[in-house]
């Protein structure tokens, strides 16, 4: 039923629509509705992509943020006929994905400074090949969404700038953490300040999504600056807050209390459940002993690994009595694994280094392989759902891949790779590969008896010391890892529960005896940061504010010469437990077709429907990475232009015949 709730206080008429849909609930028709009136000034709120808030004195008015840019032919049905101004809280595409249409108006536009090179220089933020030093990148995957085509600002506000509009003072405060340098525009009325705050907050004490706070790999920089944020908004005690998306909050006080609360929990819950930057080192290792060999230390009689004052490398090796040996990840520089394996040789009895066993995908934990290939003649072996990202790089857009870690760096070969639950027999030991997820959804545990006792290689998934209570193990949790907790963290602790090791062997030089108590913890970590995600979430299912791969096109980077074309693959994934309508639209640059252009899918119940698309480069555009994005409904629901891939033109332009 649609309704309106009008209010008359202190001279202000404000109306509430229940029409208003918050994230997750299926909009109804589009309409241009009045929700405040103060004097001769009307705020009226228009909803597609992002709530779209028009500001309106007689026949001239002003924007905060543009949407999809649908809001201007209602500007004309509403009789306005000038726009002076639009003011972006941020850049994510949903926020200004329209700014094209704006040309026809002719207003000025303004945003964040710390924001102008999203809008003006969107391609620096798009790389044919990511390396760990991009800005604003996590390891190498970003975590800025830019617009399709550049916009010029007109004005960029500093962090406490003020606004003049018809004689109304906008306060410019910076409110980071849902984007790097997003900003709320506060205006004083009669009864008290209105807060555009962007995605600062959603009705319900909610979080707009997870992914864009996610600015470094697991610290929770975005975090805390989200929950500065809510603490600033909090204290202009605004009569109403007047967010980027969901229904206006009317009691703001209670919101942005509670979710204070609720982001505090989370910072408890997300990072690391060891000492890291303090004790960490103490409890990487209370078990090995000095080998004989320079800082090379031994955990049990066949097994290996480096200690050392703030040394965390990747390297454990097992040493057969047959003096052949298998190495379980390798992080080292070619001048210490030569080093090692020759003092190995003299002293150990080392004789040759048959393979390199590799836990997930990262790039830390594979840089010394092909030194190790090419001088001692190793092989490289890993799960098969590992070996897929590792070998064909330009097709994801995760963290800390290992072609991100040098410029030399390329894809990763494997000689060999097992299928979960498959044995590798070498030298009397008997070795599975099993899929475990944890920090990333592609990894993998090694396991087998060695020297009497059951002992897992279990990468970078669970780090710290069995024997300290209050620690629960995990390490970084990242969503562009390919995390999500179902697929991650729960489920490797569950196997582990199962698999009920006696030693675990972590990445980084970690050694964790008898740690079952340790994996209890861990477990009812990974449920509990579940929990503080869902009671976050403004979604059916957390997982679609979590994942940011939800739609994803493969290969997310595809080549194609100026005037040619590829096929690639675009994907839509489904988290509930009933059907969903899906709508995905391509919105490429000028030069760039993607065909089929709009897509509508009707995708079963916690399933992954498949495309097939052909994207193709006009023959004379430039040779250059281009951004290209894709607008998504779900369900009649905008969520705009979320998700992006690249399309890396090569090759000269073709003359025109």
């Amino acid at each position: 039923m649609k309704y309106a709730v009008v209010f008359i206080i202190a001279g202000c008429v404000i109306m509430f629509s229940a029409t208003s849909s918050a994230p997750g609930q299926t909009p109804s028709a589009p309409a241009l509705r009045s929700i405040l009136v103060d004097g001769t000034l009307e705020v009226l709120l228009w909803q597609d992509t992002c709530n779209v808030y028009v500001l309106r004195e007689g026949d001239e008015a002003m924007l905060i943020d543009i949407g999809n840019g649908s809001v201007l032919e209602e500007l004309k049905r509403a009789g306005i006929k000038q726009l002076s101004w639009v003011l972006l809280t941020h850049h994510h595409r949903e926020q200004c994905q329209g700014h094209p249409a704006l040309r026809a108006w002719g207003p000025q536009v303004a945003a964040p400074e710390k924001e102008r090179p999203f809008f003006e220089r969107p391609g620096d933020f798009r790389k044919v090949k990511p390396s760990l030093g991009d800005a604003y990148a996590v390891h190498g995957a970003s975590y800025v969404r830019p617009p399709v085509e550049p916009l010029k600002l007109d004005r960029a506000f500093k962090t406490m700038d003020t606004f003049t509009w018809r004689g109304r003072e906008f306060w410019c405060l910076a409110t980071a953490g849902n984007s790097p340098g997003s900003m709320s525009y506060f205006l004083r009325t009669g009864d008290g300040f209105l807060a555009f705050t962007g995605d600062v907050i959603v009705a319900g004490a909610r979080m707009h999504n997870w992914f864009d706070s996610e600015w470094d790999y697991g610290f929770g920089a975005g975090l805390y600056a989200l929950i500065e944020s809510a603490s600033l908004v909090a204290g202009f005690r605004p009569r109403l807050v007047l967010p980027s998306h969901g229904p206006v909050i009317t009691a703001p006080a209670d919101d942005l209390r509670a979710y204070q609360q609720k982001l505090r929990r989370l910072a408890r819950l997300y990072v690391r459940g060891y000492d890291i930057g303090t004790f960490a080192n103490a409890d990487q290792d209370v078990v090995s002993r000095p080998a004989g060999v320079p800082h090379l230390w031994q955990v049990t009689p066949h097994l290996f690994k480096f200690k050392g004052p703030n040394h965390w490398p990747n390297f454990t090796l097992l040493l057969a009595d047959s003096g052949r040996a298998l190495i379980v990840d390798c992080g080292l520089d070619a001048r210490t694994i030569d080093a090692t394996l020759e003092a190995m040789q003299q002293r150990l009895g080392l004789k040759a280094v048959d393979a390199v066993l590799v836990t997930h995908m990262h790039g830390d934990h594979v840089s010394g392989l092909p030194h190790l290939r090419e001088k001692w003649g190793a092989k490289a072996y890993t799960l098969d759902r590992v070996a897929e990202i590792c070998q064909e790089p330009h097709r994801f857009d995760y963290s800390a891949m290992p072609w991100a870690y040098s410029a030399q760096g390329g894809p990763v070969r494997f000689d060999r790779t097992f299928k979960s639950g498959e044995k590798l027999s070498w030298e009397g030991y008997e070795l599975t590969f099993d899929w475990m997820p944890g920090q990333t959804e592609f990894a993998c545990c090694i396991h087998g008896i060695i020297d009497g006792r059951r002992v897992a290689f279990t990468g970078d998934n669970i780090f710290g010391n069995p024997e300290d209570e209050k620690q629960t193990g995990h390490e970084a949790l990242v969503a562009r890892n390919s995390a999500i907790l179902e697929e991650g963290y729960i489920h490797g602790a569950e196997y582990l529960k199962r698999l009920k090791p006696d030693l675990m062997i972590g990445g980084h030089s970690f050694v964790m005896d008898r740690p079952q108590q340790f994996i209890e913890r861990f477990h009812r970590w990974s449920l509990e940061i579940r929990d503080a995600f869902r009671d976050l979430s403004a979604e059916d299912d957390y997982r679609y504010m979590f994942d940011p791969y939800w739609v994803r096109v493969d290969p997310y980077r595809t080549t194609v010469q100026p005037g040619g074309s590829a096929d690639a693959v675009l994907l839509v994934r489904n988290f509930l437990q009933r059907e969903r309508r899906y709508r995905v639209s391509v919105h490429a640059p000028a030069g760039i077709t993607v065909e089929p252009p709009v897509h509508d899918i009707v995708v079963p119940a916690e399933q992954t429907s498949r495309i097939k698309v052909r994207i193709s480069a006009a023959g004379g555009i430039t040779p250059a990475a281009h951004m290209a994005a894709l607008d998504v409904a779900v369900d009649g629901r905008r969520y705009g232009e979320w998700f992006d891939f690249i399309v890396c033109v090569e090759g000269p332009p073709k003359k025109a015949e």
